[in-house]
């Protein structure tokens, strides 16, 4: 088992695809290596940061905690990466030394919402959505005409 932290400033990738983070942020990392019966190597793990996204809705910042448990098949190239079983995502490395603390921004990463929002009552933009959706009316279904478009049709097929 290893734990420690990851400074999330030096992890780069993230550090672009989010809002921001508290100075001496950092990301939780637990590991634990094992091997299947298969002898794969395998690494479960979790990790944990919080981090400042902007809310799709009102596009201000919001605090959100992100968390990932994972479970990674270690794997040295595509054709070992294609025999893991479906549970087991792969992570390649070089003869099984693999780089840490890209692991936990990748797993970071994947667990970035695509869509962050507030939740719908703590969102500023709150009254404004309700404002919005006061003024909507819901549309009112056309009134079927009285005239079959198909009587035409149905002359024509009498007159033969």
């Amino acid at each position: 088992m290893l734990e420690g932290v990851v400074p999330l400033s030096g992890l780069p990738r993230f550090r672009d695809a989010v809002q921001g983070f508290d100075e001496g942020a950092v990301c939780q990392v637990r590991l634990s290596f094992t091997m299947d019966s298969q002898r794969r190597r395998m690494v479960s793990g979790q990790v944990q940061a919080p981090v400042d996204l902007q809310c799709q809705r009102c596009m201000n910042a919001m605090r959100e905690t992100l968390n990932s448990d994972f479970t990674l098949g270690l794997v040295t190239s595509d054709d070992q990466a294609q025999q893991l079983p479906k549970e087991l995502e792969p992570f390649l490395t070089e003869d099984f030394s693999a780089d840490l603390w890209s692991m936990c921004e990748d797993e970071l990463l994947l667990v970035l919402p695509p869509f962050p929002l507030h939740d719908r009552n703590d969102c500023p933009a709150r009254e404004d959505l309700e404002a919005y959706e006061a003024d909507a009316e819901p549309e009112q279904p056309e009134e079927p005409s009285a005239e079959n478009p198909f009587s035409v049709l149905a002359g024509l097929k009498k007159k033969h």
